[in-house]
């Protein structure tokens, strides 16, 4: 892969740019899936309708249908490639509901048995999350840091978890 990671196919999510390389799925209506700055989960990655809007009512019914069942297409991908269990999909729509970017997106997090200390952590996790580092396994449990502990991670990083995405969608045509 090219080590000039930006391009022309850079994404806009809301105001932030993101690299082409960290894209690792376009739907045939332009839903894209990226690999996640700050994962709070391995494998924790974000759906976005090509087209910047705020809240879910302002997508198109066509929109949101593809938004949606691109869902199900990355569910498979991260349930294959990381044994998950379980997945937490969440979308923050607007402002009041905790929503940190002004751009319609979803976050799907795999999930095993036992991930977080306290099961609905993952909430917690997901209201402080804003535009967060690579989160290590051990034998199967998710070893999910303290925020202080998290790191944006680099780009080299997040374009080489998207190749595996990519390899991983790729196999499973």
């Amino acid at each position: 892969m090219s080590s000039n990671i930006e391009t022309a196919d850079d994404a806009q999510f809301g105001k932030f740019a993101i690299p082409a390389a960290s894209v690792f799925y376009r739907s045939p209506a332009n839903t894209l899936a990226f690999v996640n700055l700050r994962p709070i989960v391995l494998g924790h990655v974000l759906l976005i309708p090509s087209r910047v809007v705020a809240l879910m009512q302002d997508l198109t019914e066509a929109e949101y249908l593809d938004l949606w069942s691109t869902v199900r297409i990355i569910q498979g991908m991260l349930q294959q490639e990381y044994n998950a269990t379980a997945f937490n999909v969440a979308v923050q729509d607007g402002r009041a509901a905790g929503q940190s970017v002004p751009h319609v997106h979803i976050h799907i997090l795999p999930r095993a048995q036992g991930d977080f200390e306290r099961n609905d952590q993952v909430y917690d996790e997901l209201q402080e999350w804003a535009p967060r580092p690579t989160v290590q396994t051990q034998q199967g449990k998710l070893d999910v840091p303290d925020d202080q502990d998290r790191r944006d991670r680099t780009r080299e990083e997040m374009a080489q978890e998207a190749a595996t995405y990519r390899n991983v969608l790729e196999k499973t045509k």
